[in-house]
Order: C-alpha cells, then sequence, then structure tokens
C-alpha cells in the first residue's frame, strides 16, 4: 500500500438559522449579543429542523460526498459513523442504517463515538484499518450533530456550548488514491475528568420515570436541556492544568509521525471555541489568522466541524496542493487528537 488518501467530503446544513441576538435572548438578559459575538465567536449557527435527525443529517452529508466525488455507493467498504449518541432511536445503529440509506450494500459499519473528536479518532481508524485489512479499499467516514438541543441557555456553566450547532459530515477515504495523504495521528484521554460533563437526564442513573413532577414538567415544556456541568469547579481547573500542553503534545507527535514540525504547517483545521482561544492557539503555533478558518457563521457542529472547516479552507483558497494540513479537535471526557493531511497530489 502506498497511502491512504481523501478521494473527498460532504456536508449537509439545516436551513433554520439562530443568531447571536436569538442566543443573546435565550439566555435571559446574562449575555448581550455583542457578547455572543465577539467573545463567544458566534455571528450565527445552523440548528435543525424537524426532519434533521442525526442519522439523516449524516445519510445527506454522506449522498453529498458521494454527488461531488462521483463514487459508486457500492465501492464503499466500510462505514465507520462518527455521529453522535443524541439520534432519531436510541440503540440503532447509525453506520447500518446510513449504509442502507446510501445503497452502500457492500459495506460493513460500525459507530464510534470520542464527542468532538471522533472525526480525528476515526481517521486514524480508518487508515490504520485500511492498512491492516487488504478487503477495506474505500472507508466512508460520517454522522450528523445537534447536541444543541441539549442545551439550557439560562445556565452559565454551559455558556462554553452556546455555540452547539446541527450539521452532517462525510469524508471518503481511498487507499492507494496518491493525493491528499493521511499521514500521522496522536490522540490523549484524560478519565479524570469523564464524569463532569454529560446529559443529566435519562440514563440509569436517573430515569425520566424517577423525575421529580417539576423536572418532569420542564422536561415535557422545553426538552430535555439537560446536558451540564456536574463538577464545574475540577472541570476548569483540570482543563487549565492540561489542555493546552495535550492538544501541543498531540500537534507535535503527530508532526514527528509524519515527519515534520510546526514550521511545516501550512494549515490548521480546528474545531469552534471562543474567539480568544482560537487566536491564542494560531499565535502558540506561529500562524496567522489567514492559515486557519473561524468557523463564526456556523458555530460548532462538534465533529462535523472537520468538514466545515476543509471546505472553508478550500473555498477560500487557504488549503491547496502542497498544504500541510493539522486537523485538531477535543471532546468532553476529556480527549484531545490531532492528525496530519498533506494536500495534493503525493511526492
Amino acid at each position: 500500500m502506498k497511502d491512504v488518501g481523501i478521494l473527498g467530503y460532504g456536508l449537509y446544513l439545516p436551513p433554520r438559522r439562530m443568531s447571536a441576538a436569538q442566543i443573546a435572548a435565550e439566555t435571559g438578559g446574562r449575555w448581550s449579543e455583542a457578547a455572543v459575538r465577539d467573545k463567544l465567536g458566534i455571528v450565527g449557527k445552523s440548528i435543525p429542523g424537524a426532519e434533521d435527525g442525526t442519522q439523516e443529517m449524516g445519510a445527506r452529508a454522506a449522498l453529498d460526498a458521494l454527488a461531488r466525488t462521483g463514487l459508486d455507493p457500492m465501492e464503499i467498504d466500510l462505514i465507520l459513523c462518527m455521529g453522535e449518541e443524541w439520534k432519531e432511536y436510541p440503540l440503532t445503529t447509525s453506520a447500518i442504517h446510513i449504509q442502507e440509506r446510501i445503497g452502500a450494500r457492500c459495506a460493513w459499519g460500525i459507530d464510534l463515538q470520542q464527542r468532538c473528536n471522533t472525526t480525528v479518532a476515526a481517521i486514524k481508524i480508518a487508515k490504520d484499518m485500511m492498512t491492516a485489512d487488504p478487503e477495506i479499499a474505500t472507508t466512508l467516514i460520517v454522522g450528523g450533530y445537534r447536541n444543541g438541543d441539549l442545551i439550557d441557555y439560562t445556565d452559565p456553566d454551559v455558556s462554553f456550548m452556546y455555540d452547539l450547532a446541527a450539521a452532517g459530515g462525510a469524508l471518503i477515504l481511498r487507499r492507494d488514491l496518491g493525493r491528499n495523504a493521511v499521514l500521522g495521528s496522536h490522540i490523549i484521554t484524560d478519565g479524570s475528568l469523564s464524569r463532569d460533563t454529560g446529559v443529566r437526564y435519562g440514563g440509569t442513573v436517573q430515569p425520566i420515570e424517577t423525575l421529580p413532577e417539576e423536572v418532569l414538567a420542564d422536561l415535557r415544556a422545553r426538552g430535555n436541556r439537560s446536558l451540564s456541568v456536574f463538577d464545574a469547579e475540577h472541570m476548569k481547573a483540570r482543563l487549565n492544568e492540561v489542555s493546552m500542553p495535550n492538544w501541543l503534545t498531540c500537534i507535535d507527535r503527530a508532526l514527528e509521525k509524519s515527519g515534520a514540525t510546526r514550521a511545516d504547517v501550512n494549515f490548521l483545521n480546528v474545531l469552534h471555541f471562543k474567539r480568544s482561544m482560537h487566536a491564542s492557539l494560531l499565535e502558540t503555533l506561529g500562524l496567522r489568522a489567514d492559515q486557519s478558518v473561524y468557523l463564526e457563521d456556523y458555530g460548532h457542529s462538534g465533529q462535523v466541524d472537520f468538514m466545515l472547516s476543509l471546505h472553508e479552507g478550500l473555498r477560500q483558497g487557504r488549503v491547496k496542493d502542497g498544504s500541510l494540513m493539522v486537523a485538531i479537535a477535543a471532546g468532553i471526557g476529556y480527549v484531545w487528537g490531532a492528525t496530519v493531511i498533506r494536500w495534493g497530489p503525493s511526492a
């Protein structure tokens, strides 16, 4: 095998939008429109409609990827679904549903989950599987995201998640493609943060049927907006201690595995977070603002941000033949990851 490369990508964005002003209004006055826009970095974001289920958005993104690349779905050997667990029906397997939805009947599928780092992890897993198994020549990484449904905008502890949006994304990887080569990856997880954030109600610890009537009444009125920070002090202290060092370690180790250094990086593919942190990260890496894309018009669609950043990077001419792209992500749990891609024809 010569390499594993990115054949193409696909996207689906719901037509409904939520503006910075609307987000500010939902906070009940805790946040102004200017603060949402300038500090949180949200000009607007996509929000789901009635038909925009997590699995369905993934399927629509996969169909877009097939249309962009001209690939026959029967050529897909493996589907890795990186879509979220908040989906149409619990315990249904999204990869298998998407397989049927797009007509990829020669493939087999499996669901992966590492929150917002899942696309980065899926790229590593796909490359490793395609390297090990000669029967896997083409892999579809796909999924949808709409965790914003679970956010209570009146809860100040989750202000860092006010940007949660909705979207579907897809990525097609192919063995011996000869271009857009996936190089090294590195991932770090920290289990001390595994229970600091999650959906409070609806699991086995706090089943819906056992909740007090006043909580049930709120759930009936507004939905299960209980994606919460369970231990805010611990999470903040621990992240301040380890988050940036872990991210930089992932970047440097992924570059080392790729035979490169920070000085070789041309484009940073990074998920959405507050504006000052984005600027600080670029400065730390010695990159200019035009060597990344800030997703202020999209918000944060979790692991789909990889495809959104790639799309805008290509559209704006910031990713071009010869570009060394480092894609980084982090997810609650906590996880940090980086993968390196050389865009354009392989040498």
